[in-house]
This record gives C-alpha cells, structure tokens and sequence, in this order.
C-alpha cells in the first residue's frame, strides 16, 4: 500500500462500473407499448415511478421490484382489466433483464488494477443480492476488490460503518459512483470525499444538486481521471 491520505476506496457498481438504466429504459419502452390501448406512455411512465418509489420499502431496489411495480402499474392503469397475456410479458422483460449480459464502462477493468495497487478497494452497491453477484462475477472484477457490500440503501451511517470496518475511517476513504443522492451526498456526510462520475442515463429518483461548495466533493468525466485525481486529495 502507499502512503497517500486516501487509503481505501468505495466505488458503486451499476453505470459506474457497468451499464444498468438503459435495460431499464429500454424495458420501461416496452411497458409503455404494451399498455399503449389504456393510457399516453408519459402518464404511464408517471405512474411506474410512482410505484417504484411507492414500493422501495418493500422490495428494494433493484429488478425485481422494478417489474413488481410495472404488474401493480399495469393493474393500476387498466382498472384490473389487464390481460393475463401482458403479466406474462412483464415477467417476462424482468426476466430477460436479470440474465442480460455485462458491460463494463470504458477504461474501468484496466483503471481498477491500478488503482488495486494503492488502495483498498470497497464494491458498495444497492440492488437485489443475486443479481448484484451475477453481475460482479459476469464482469470478472471480483478479485480486484477486498471486500463487496451489496446494501438496501446507502447513508451516511452505511459508509461511516464500512470505511470504519474495512478502512482507516471515513476520513481517509473516498466514494465514486453516477449517483449524486446515493454514492456522493451520503458520503460526503459520513466525512468521505465523493468523486461523482456522471452517466447520461440516471434513474430519476437519483436526481439531486451537486454539493458544489463542499470542500470534499469532486467530479470527473471520465473513470480513467480517478488515478490522478486521488493522488491529489489531502485533509
């Protein structure tokens, strides 16, 4: 290890290591074409959202309560007139998004074995557990980490705890991720550096402003910059 003040680094999974919302996106599509006989697709895509939020206390995050929410949707919009045949097509799309192949981000593989070398290296990722490990072990990652966290949220106490445990302390650790409200903000105030690297599909449960005057918050465009931009961080 290096004697840099960051010595441990949290880094998110879905589009920051690999692409994620565009299934989504591409799924919702389909959605909205299979009920397009009842409503207008932007009503429909209100309402799944509605769902999405409604429910994460019940199902979490990931796929699986993404198409639980499109069958209630679905029941919602049509008054319970929806066909049996369209329920199956939603499993259906929610099946074919929990098998679809892995595609890392430009430069992630080859930046992260270097990165491996300086730091202690943190997956922390919401999701549904098997398909977060089906994930990591599609991507062939998995070894360049020390430890994997797949959460039902993420706040400040979540990172304080694994930077405690696994770290040198909040302090001394840094998040990356595409997600200003999970990966940076809730980093930021656990006392960590949050270095946001922002995709240009982003749930829209995600959406908050950049914390732009926090001394600890920074932004790059590309995964490639973190190696120099943490060589840069001090207290």
């Amino acid at each position: 290890m290096s004697s840099r003040y960051i010595t441990t680094l949290g880094i998110d999974a879905d589009d920051t290591l690999w692409q994620n919302e565009q299934f989504f996106r591409f799924t919702e599509t389909q959605f909205q074409a299979l009920l397009a006989d009842y409503a207008e697709g932007d009503h429909i895509a209100e309402r799944l959202l509605e769902a999405e939020k409604r429910n994460l206390q019940h199902y979490g995050f990931g796929i699986k309560g993404f198409t639980l929410s499109m069958i209630e949707t679905a029941i919602e919009v049509t008054e319970g007139a929806v066909p049996a045949s369209v329920i199956e097509q939603i499993l259906n799309t929610g099946r074919d998004m929990l098998s679809h192949p892995v595609e890392t981000l430009p430069h992630v593989p080859e930046t992260l074995e270097r990165l491996a070398n300086d730091y202690v290296l943190v997956l922390i990722t919401k999701g549904d557990l098997f398909d977060q490990e089906r994930k990591l072990a599609q991507s062939g990652l998995g070894e360049l980490f020390k430890a994997v966290e797949i959460v039902s949220d993420k706040s400040a106490s979540t990172y304080r705890r694994i930077f405690r445990d696994i770290g040198s302390g909040p302090e001394r650790a840094a998040m990356v991720g595409n997600s200003l409200k999970s990966d940076i903000v809730p980093a930021i105030a656990a006392g960590s550096f949050g270095i946001y690297i922002p995709h240009e599909l982003t749930w829209a449960y995600e959406h908050v402003e950049p914390p732009r005057e926090t001394p600890r918050f920074r932004e790059i465009v590309d995964f490639a910059e973190l190696p120099t931009l943490l060589g840069t961080l001090e207290t």
